[in-house]
């Protein structure tokens, strides 16, 4: 009886319930909206709670991250406006001409932050192929490296890299590790418990999953002078998450794991469908037993591979433009994570210059009947080489 009623609650539990909220006064089992800008202090005129202005924070603000806190087992988390802002936010505070380590291909946003930042002088940048360790480990340069940067599954092509490796990498030449794993959100891939030093999330993502936010998130398990340094830069550029998206963030948070389990069981489908169709060259996605990720995957993802998935079609580059635009259940949209399924062609979105194949188009699984989806790709496909 007494091991029964000392048992504590699933983390899928907690987070259905947004911590097990009760609002004090009222009972009420929704989190208010905080909305205010300042904060008046008490009568000996000390602040009353971490926050005095609304660049420290809110209440809200602060419930999202301790939910974020308890998916990503970490000690503390950091909500930012975006999710570019947060990656900005670790880059700069690191000191001019620091040396750090980068995939040649990744989100396209922050390659090309590092990029200017590189140009500029302002840092010093090697890179290495996504998920190629010795590779990573010739960029990197003992006692002078001071972040390496990794994203698992890789945007948009999916490769897999083992994060506890490149932690041991990281942290023999005394670097850190940050690790972008937003296409597996953290009820799939914990990345600081593989060893990264700074988890990251595009919370506009899978963990808002509803499209109608745009915040990022860092997550770490040691805090220190650098975390301090990074939550200064999120004050001092007033890029804190605002207290009304971070409600909206709570709420989609409640139905993450459905979301995000549904999601997975329709990109198994969709991928196994398509592949080895006549007319998609290949499709790229760590759920199949051929893919080169695809054990290490299974490893770290807890046995699901996410919704995110792409495809490189036979013929031409207007072709693959074309099944975006014939698809009527897909959205020909640019963002990924949420309810709905999403294509784009990706060398439109990202540009010329972004390394990715002309012919891939990088889908979005929702929690639609995956049928549904299936079909629509098929007579997009039907239509493009018509």
């Amino acid at each position: 009886m007494s091991e029964r009623s000392n048992r504590k609650p699933s983390l899928t539990t907690r987070v259905a319930q947004a911590l097990h909220f009760v609002e004090d006064g009222t009972g009420a089992v929704i989190p208010a909206i905080q909305p205010t800008a300042t904060y008046a202090r008490d009568e000996n005129y000390e602040v009353r709670r971490p926050y005095w202005y609304r660049r420290d924070g809110s209440q809200t603000t602060a419930h999202a991250e301790a939910i974020i806190a308890e998916l990503e087992n970490a000690t503390e988390s950091l909500l930012f406006a975006s999710g570019m802002s947060a990656c900005t936010a670790v880059i700069e505070h690191l000191p001019t001409g620091a040396h750090v380590v980068v995939p040649k291909v990744m989100y396209h946003g922050v390659l090309g932050q590092f990029q200017t930042y590189a140009a500029k002088a302002r840092l010093a940048v090697d890179y290495y192929t996504a998920g190629d360790l010795d590779e990573l480990a010739a960029a990197v340069k003992p006692g002078e490296t001071q972040l390496v940067w990794a994203e698992t599954p890789n945007n948009p092509n999916w490769e897999v890299t083992d994060i506890a490796a490149a932690a041991d990498i990281a942290h023999a030449a005394g670097a850190k590790l940050m690790c972008d794993c937003t296409g597996t959100p953290p009820n799939l891939t914990r990345a600081l418990d593989h060893g990264a030093d700074i988890s990251f999330h595009s919370a506009t993502k899978y963990l808002n999953g509803h499209s109608d936010v745009t915040a990022g998130v860092l997550s770490v398990r040691e805090t220190g002078k650098y975390w301090d340094d990074i939550a200064l830069i999120r004050k001092l550029q007033g890029t804190v998450l605002h207290s009304f998206d971070a409600w909206l963030l709570i709420r989609g948070m409640r139905t993450l794991f459905l979301r995000v389990e549904r999601a997975c069981q329709n990109a198994m489908a969709i991928a196994r469908h398509f592949d080895g169709h006549p007319n998609v060259e290949r499709v790229l996605y760590p759920g199949l037993p051929s893919d080169p990720g695809h054990e290490l995957a299974k490893r770290q993802t807890s046995g699901q591979f996410g919704g995110m998935m792409s495809i490189i079609v036979n013929g031409s580059e207007q072709h693959a433009i074309d099944v975006t635009r014939f698809c009527r259940v897909f959205y020909p949209a640019t963002s990924l994570g949420g309810v709905e399924s999403l294509i784009e062609h990706r060398k439109t979105v990202s540009g010329d210059g972004f390394p990715v194949h002309p012919r891939l188009l990088r889908l979005s699984i929702g929690i639609e009947d995956a049928d549904d989806l299936i079909h629509d790709l098929e007579q997009a496909l039907a239509r493009a080489f018509g």
